[in-house]
């Protein structure tokens, strides 16, 4: 790419439409010199280039094409909104093990074994594995009634309420291939959101489960105390992981802040999910964010160096 060709900033989305559209009129107002628009694919050469500087993924977590692709991407030098070698890592045991190993309060979570398995296995296969389960053990640990969730970090996820051991079996055996994870329930309490953009800049906001909406008006019920503590473990899980975007959960109940989801790296961004003032902060911080990536692309942990590896290879 010549240094008077337009950058492209390319998104990768799924369904929604608010977002998307407000954010690329903020990037033209802001930076004229930078185009973003959809990314466009449909079968990916090995040796073709990509022509965007930065990408944001929102949707590789369910189009396994877009998670190959994005990760090809990063090898061209693309910088990737959020690190696809990072986020296919991420797991919401791993995040809320994070979170405790960081000293923050998290619900007590089990990872379970796969009930069955997509590849061509023998009774040898599991040795490893200690069978029959512990079912009342395991319930004794986390209680009930549970969450059985799917392990998958992004977007909701399949999700259950179990009120026994028998029931958790019965899940469980429902489960397939899908990796579960059973969590312990904290009861009441405000649901407060984190989004946290390019690992600084902070949004807390009052979730309303009921409503599936976030609270008008005040950017949250917190205190000062409160926000701050919020603030700097969600900065802390943020860079932990590298995440440039990235939505934490917390559940704050009897005065205790406790971290219920440790990532979501493409959080939903809706006009009718948030307010307006809201929506226009989440607008103008991402626009801002892929811009500077543009700009000042940071180095990705994960990110190949085929630069300098092609010229030790070359005679």
């Amino acid at each position: 790419m010549s240094q008077n060709e337009t950058k492209k900033i390319g998104l990768i989305i799924g369904r929604e439409t608010d977002w998307p559209e407000a954010f690329i009129t903020a990037v033209s107002e802001r930076a004229p010199d930078i185009q973003a628009e959809l990314v466009k694919i449909g079968g990916t050469f090995m040796d073709e280039l990509c022509e965007y500087t930065v990408i944001i993924d929102r949707m590789s977590h369910e189009v396994p094409y877009y998670r190959t692709y994005v990760k090809f991407a990063a090898m061209q030098g693309t910088y990737i909104i959020n690190d696809p070698f990072v986020w296919s890592a991420d797991s919401r045991f791993f995040g809320t093990a994070m979170a405790n190993k960081l000293g923050l309060k998290s619900p007590r979570t089990i990872a379970l074994p796969n009930k069955d398995v997509d590849t061509d296995v023998v009774p040898d296969s599991f040795r490893n594995l200690v069978y029959p389960m512990d079912w009342e053990g395991i319930i004794d640990y986390v209680g009930v009634p549970a969450i059985f969730k799917e392990a998958e970090s992004g977007g909701r996820r399949l999700s259950f309420r179990v009120h026994s051991v028998d029931e958790l079996i019965q899940r469980y055996d429902e489960s397939g291939t899908r990796t579960m994870i059973l969590q312990e329930l904290i009861k009441g309490g405000d649901h407060i959101h984190c989004y946290v953009i390019g690992m600084e800049k902070v949004l807390i906001l009052n979730f309303l489960p009921g409503e599936n909406r976030y609270l008008k008006g005040a950017t949250s019920t917190l205190n000062q105390e409160q926000q701050e503590q919020i603030t700097q473990s969600s900065r802390a899980i943020s860079r932990a992981y590298g995440y440039d975007i990235n939505m934490i959960e917390y559940l704050l109940t009897d005065d205790e802040i406790i971290v219920i989801n440790a990532t979501n790296p493409s959080p939903l961004i809706d006009r009718k999910l948030l307010s307006p003032l809201h929506f226009d902060w989440l607008i103008n911080a991402t626009a801002e964010l892929a811009i500077d990536r543009v700009q000042r692309p940071l180095p990705q942990r994960t990110t190949f160096q085929i630069k300098e590896l092609t010229e030790i290879l070359t005679p």
